[in-house]
């Protein structure tokens, strides 16, 4: 098939077109001339024109009669398909012709209709990788609403916007009271330039207690063989302070060193520059002597829980998550922890004394008491008590080793599911208990240093469920050696006697009386306030009568006991008075 151009005129004599066309190029009908061929509808000059001839136009569009039906001007000039036109013999090859590529022309990006239009988007995979991903997102996103909240709130404490009216200001661990004086304000970033090395090892003055030996059979728990949580309601666990531990006074009544402490109260002197949360120590300057001591009920006697967390706790005091609900619940756990990995055969390795706070015939709980002695210089020794939990045969050699307990409430707060990463991921998981918990893992790691522990052993506990702070269980038991492990977490021994020895240093330069050291609710710096001598001595916890004696009791002498019970029995704060008030027995009844 080919393209009939018809005959072309010539013209021999000159430029142009010839007098008398070689044929006849307008045909008569019905008396008007018509070009030959040629399809011709009449207009008027006030009609539009619209295309002459579509030479690209489907052949298939005219099969629409939605698209071909009212096409106006353009209908009577569409030829394509018209009888006398030279395509009409390849009709019946094209349609039956398809075109591959049939999506419709892009729409330009402005206008009306693409601005209130949305293109169809396609169907997304629903499998395991993209609802995986979609999960990760949202919780990303939250936990940087969380963080932004969190760093607006804090920013808020210290940029002089004053605090959000919807989020309570942290609350310092003592009440200041007007007639107290402050002496000194020490920033923490003096803190860090600190250094002081003291003779190693220390003198061991004496050791007291009893030990049980540690269960290997608790290194093979993981996940997969979890092992329950239980319960040691008879045993006591005993947190004295410095001035009511008798062999402290029998020490420096022998002016054995000047500087008496806790391996407690130390390690938070030793931290302080990691720690969030507020706390004071009570310093008495007797004579010659320092002693640094701890109120009774102190929230030294507690484990913190995602101290140092990005993620914000609820405020509400009762809430299960709550700041207070939840270091209850770590210090029972870390003290069941610790009596449960033992093997309880009655076999037990005892020291020079028993355990001085102990009355005859009453169940402890396995620990040591080493009181050691340091040179700070020439005219100051310091001695403090050390806590060991445990011992082991490691070569043939015993080895003290101590023993702590990491708590999972909810894994939402951390991002981190132990159960599924404990096996694979184990550095991903110390990782972020190191982002949160840094505190506290910095002073369990002091306080093994301090007692000249071998080994230090790390329990990680998880709740049953997320709502259920009751029953727990130990999902793994890890193992570090003190040095190595203070080596990873950056935690500098020089650095830690340094901040003692300036605290001890500006403390001797005071005057004989009572003095608190409290760290800042908000900005990173400890002060010194001077007291009275009767300051914090009426804050103790009565015993209770016995059931027979009392009389209609009123439910505000119950709350302590109503409170523990409902905290699954948690709170380790009950105390059995020592004769003469020379003892603080905690028990978890």
């Amino acid at each position: 098939m080919g393209f009939d151009v018809g005959t072309v005129p010539f013209n021999p004599d000159g430029w142009g077109p010839p007098e008398t066309p070689a044929s006849p190029l307008l045909t008569k009908h019905d008396g008007d001339a018509h070009p030959a061929n040629i399809p011709f509808a009449p207009f008027s000059r006030s009609e539009k024109l619209g295309r002459v001839a579509d030479w690209t136009r489907n052949s298939n569009f005219a099969a629409n009669p939605s698209r071909s039906a009212g096409g106006g001007r353009d209908a009577v000039f569409d030829f394509a398909l018209d009888e006398s036109s030279a395509l009409a013999g390849a009709a019946t090859d094209d349609s039956s012709f398809r075109l591959v590529d049939g999506k419709p022309p892009p729409r330009p990006k402005f206008g009306p209709r693409w601005r209130f239009q949305q293109r169809p988007q396609l169907p997304q995979r629903r499998d395991e990788e993209v609802e995986a991903r979609k999960r990760e997102a949202e919780k990303e996103r939250a936990r940087r609403d969380r963080l932004y909240h969190l760093n607006h709130r804090f920013s808020s404490f210290s940029g002089g916007h004053g605090p959000r009216r919807d989020t309570p200001a942290p609350k310092s661990s003592v009440d200041i009271q007007p007639e107290w004086t402050m002496l000194d304000q020490i920033p923490f970033s003096t803190f860090y330039k600190l250094s002081f090395s003291v003779p190693d090892p220390p003198e061991d003055l004496l050791v007291c207690g009893a030990l049980e030996f540690y269960d290997r059979s608790f290194d093979r728990v993981n996940p997969k063989n979890e092992r329950r949580l239980e319960r040691f309601k008879s045993r006591n666990f005993f947190k004295v302070t410095t001035t009511d531990d008798p062999v402290i006074r029998r020490l420096a009544a022998d002016d054995k060193a000047t500087v008496f402490a806790t391996d407690a109260i130390l390690s938070a002197l030793m931290c302080s520059p990691r720690s969030v949360s507020s706390w004071d120590i009570i310093i008495q300057r007797v004579g010659n002597k320092l002693f640094f001591d701890k109120r009774e009920g102190s929230q030294l006697d507690l484990l913190s829980v995602n101290e140092t967390s990005q993620e914000a706790l609820p405020d509400a005091k009762e809430d299960i998550n709550s700041a207070y609900s939840l270091a209850i619940e770590a210090t029972y756990v870390n003290q069941n922890f610790s009596q449960q990995v033992l093997v309880r055969d009655g076999n037990k390795v005892t020291f020079d004394e028993p355990n001085p706070f102990a009355t005859e015939g009453e169940e402890v709980a396995s620990v040591a008491y080493r009181y050691r002695r340091w040179k700070l210089d020439e005219d100051t020794h310091l001695v403090a008590r050390c806590e060991v939990h445990s011992v082991t045969d490691v070569k043939g050699q015993r080895a003290f080793m101590t023993l702590n307990a990491l708590n999972e409430f909810d894994p939402k707060y951390s991002g981190v599911d132990w159960r599924q990463k404990l096996e694979t991921q184990r550095g991903a998981v110390l990782a972020t208990e190191l982002k949160n918990n840094t505190n506290k893992l910095a002073k369990w790691t002091a306080q093994a240093l301090l007692a000249g522990a071998d080994l230090m052993k790390l329990g990680y506990v998880s709740r049953v469920h997320p709502r259920d702070h009751f029953n727990h269980v130990i999902l793994s038991v890890i193992g570090y050696k003190p040095r190595d492990f203070a080596a990873q977490i950056n935690l500098n021994t020089s650095n830690m006697w340094g901040i003692v020895k300036s605290i001890v240093d500006l403390c001797m330069k005071l005057n004989e009386g009572k003095y608190v050291l409290v760290k800042d609710p908000v900005k990173p710096q400890v002060r010194i306030y001077e007291v009275p001598a009767d300051a914090f001595e009426n804050e103790y916890v009565e015993e209770p009568l016995p059931e027979e004696e009392q009389v209609q009791p009123p439910a505000e002498e119950d709350a302590t006991g109503n409170a523990m019970d409902a905290a699954a029995e948690a709170e380790a704060n009950s105390a059995a008075g020592a004769a003469e008030g020379e003892k603080d027995v905690w028990r978890l009844v």
